[in-house]
């Protein structure tokens, strides 16, 4: 018997999720990569030079200038970082458009095809809804703004209490034991990361959500796909499975900062479409009755998909074991650290 052609792409959903997650983090690491050569120039700089003092007018006026320099430095890295991720969204977004109406379409009858709306709209569609009560350049400027501030307190009190430069240096880097995480610089980073995370996955949903509501003809609605592990939040499990009509004003990831949901189109029934029989032809490659799939943890459904796919997500040796019943799963990562570019990640996923 044909499967139905929902269970079809809530499976591909979840596996896309995936897929993406690496592609993700590729443009995060472009992102820090631009944010660790501006923390190595504000470095320089300050080791370049004598600290002012405090005690007098021109001290500190000298001091604020220092300031004033390393804050332009700064500002200069975020609108850079900005300008990235918007082009990689605006590509993202034409990718992930037609790639969910390949989805559709290849799990369709032919006769039937999703139709993609104008790429531009689907983009200018995403920029212009708030992703957590802001938008992403209101992201960024608060991004820009404390990073500046931690940066200028941090000198500022190094300066009154007497500390050398290597000291003020070590409180904006962190400590080696540390593997240089527990410093100013790296919380700012963890920071841009999450919200890069977060706008990825914000493009994500605008560009599903756009491609469903075009194709009223075929799509009811969609299905909140939840990664149901140790990491999933409460709001996420409470949502996922359920269903929602394509216009509907519901919740819609992401619901958080770093939210790794996502939404499964849910087509009509033959009857739904306005055809009088379930199944128009026995030999359909799925079955267009219009149920969704029940509730799943990841961890069971990554347990029906083949080897192969389990070795990309875990690795080998972890997926070997996960096969024998001897590790549970309460995250999925790439052992490796391997991120996907967009043309990798449309290679896979062809």
């Amino acid at each position: 018997m044909p499967r139905p052609v929902n269970d079809i792409l809530r499976d591909e959903a979840v596996r896309h999720s995936i897929y993406t997650t690496r592609y993700t983090t590729g443009v995060v690491n472009k992102m820090l990569a631009l944010i660790n050569r501006a923390d190595q120039d504000i470095i320089r700089r300050l080791q370049a030079r004598n600290l002012p003092g405090a005690r007098t007018p021109y001290q500190r006026r000298r001091l604020e200038a220092l300031i004033k320099g390393l804050r332009k430095m700064n500002r200069s890295a975020y609108s850079a970082m900005s300008n990235l991720l918007r082009a990689e969204l605006r590509d993202f977004s034409n990718y992930e458009t037609q790639f969910l109406a390949n989805q559709i379409n290849a799990a369709l009858v032919v006769d039937l095809k999703a139709v993609t709306p104008p790429l531009g709209v689907v983009y200018s569609a995403a920029m212009s809804r708030p992703m957590q009560g802001k938008y992403l350049r209101e992201w960024f400027a608060q991004l820009e703004a404390n990073k500046a501030r931690a940066v200028a307190d941090a000198i500022r009190l190094g300066v009154v209490e007497g500390e050398t430069i290597d000291q003020i240096v070590r409180r904006l880097r962190g400590t080696r034991a540390a593997n240089y995480r527990n410093g100013i610089m790296a919380i700012q980073r963890r920071h841009a990361e999450a919200v890069t995370r977060t706008a990825v996955n914000h493009v994500m949903t605008n560009a599903r959500r756009s491609l469903l509501q075009a194709n009223p003809d075929i799509v009811k609605g969609w299905q909140y796909v939840a990664t149901l592990d140790g990491r999933t939040t409460d709001i996420c499990m409470s949502l996922d499975g359920k269903i929602y009509e394509a216009r509907e004003n519901a919740p819609e990831p992401p619901q958080h900062i770093n939210c790794r949901s996502t939404i499964a189109p849910v087509t009509k029934s033959w009857r739904e479409m306005g055809f009088d029989k379930d199944e128009l032809d026995p030999g359909t490659r799925a079955s267009m009755n219009g149920q969704v799939s029940a509730k799943e943890t990841y961890q069971t459904w990554l347990k029906k998909q083949p080897a192969s796919f389990q070795n990309q997500v875990l690795g080998k040796a972890k997926a070997r074991l996960f096969r024998d019943g001897n590790v549970t799963l309460d995250r999925f990562v790439d052992p490796t650290g391997r991120s996907y570019t967009l043309a990798e990640l449309a290679r896979r996923e062809r």
